[in-house]
């Protein structure tokens, strides 16, 4: 029991391959660990989860906006008018009394908390004509992703190779570019099991050089090894 719960606990997240092919011309292929709510009660807790994030964000937000207010001496009543009560003033009161750094250090942490993005999402756009381009998400929601295009002209190759990382071998799926020494890794960071990676790169072939195929849309759930 005990060791089902920890290998539970320590096994890496699902990942998720989605293939988009809106066009003849062009597909994306997306890998994410973001969990994908299928019950009624899996939705239920990822809408409570993001209630309670934005809750804790106004109130990381708030306990800012009033120490600052009490700090330059202006007032607040505009809470005490629109909550009322003696709970609201004692609020008030024990936050204008606190130091900045315990206030500021909190509204950090929460808010840190608050917008980290919690999954890690690459893809893969191919455009046939044109190239492909890279992307990969960064760990908040307020940057942006990391994003390389690569035209068509520049790629000599697209291969699955295989690596040592620790003690076990790790496929990646990888770009040759014409000039540039180092491949380009495509899914750096998520390095997918091989399945997912040969899908992915007979989908990429097929879309570059395959004139006149279309890559069919469709998605599938797989562990990570």
């Amino acid at each position: 029991m005990v060791l089902a719960l920890l290998a539970r606990l320590t096994a890496p997240p699902t990942q998720t391959l989605r293939i988009l092919s809106p066009t003849p011309s062009t597909v994306s292929f997306t890998v994410s660990t973001r969990p994908v709510p299928a019950t009624l009660a899996a939705k239920l807790r990822y809408y409570v989860g993001l209630l309670t994030r934005l809750l804790l964000g106004l109130a990381a937000l708030s306990a800012l906006w009033i120490k600052w207010r009490i700090s330059h001496g202006l007032t607040t009543d505009i809470l005490l008018y629109t909550l009322g009560g003696p709970q609201t003033a004692a609020l008030l009161k024990g936050v204008g009394r606190m130091k900045w750094s315990y206030i500021g250090g909190g509204a950090f942490v929460v808010l840190f908390a608050v917008l980290r993005r919690g999954y890690t999402e690459e893809s893969l756009t191919v455009l046939r004509g044109l190239g492909v381009q890279t992307s990969s998400s960064a760990a908040t929601f307020l940057q942006a992703p990391r994003n390389r295009f690569i035209p068509t002209s520049h790629i000599q190759d697209v291969l699955i190779h295989e690596a040592f990382r620790g003690f076990e071998v790790r496929y990646y799926l990888a770009i040759v570019v014409k000039g540039e020494e180092d491949i380009v890794v495509v899914f750096p960071h998520l390095l997918p099991r091989r399945a997912i990676l040969e899908e992915v790169w007979r989908g990429t072939r097929k879309c570059l050089w395959e004139s006149g195929s279309r890559v069919d849309t469709k998605g599938k759930d797989v562990e990570a090894n």
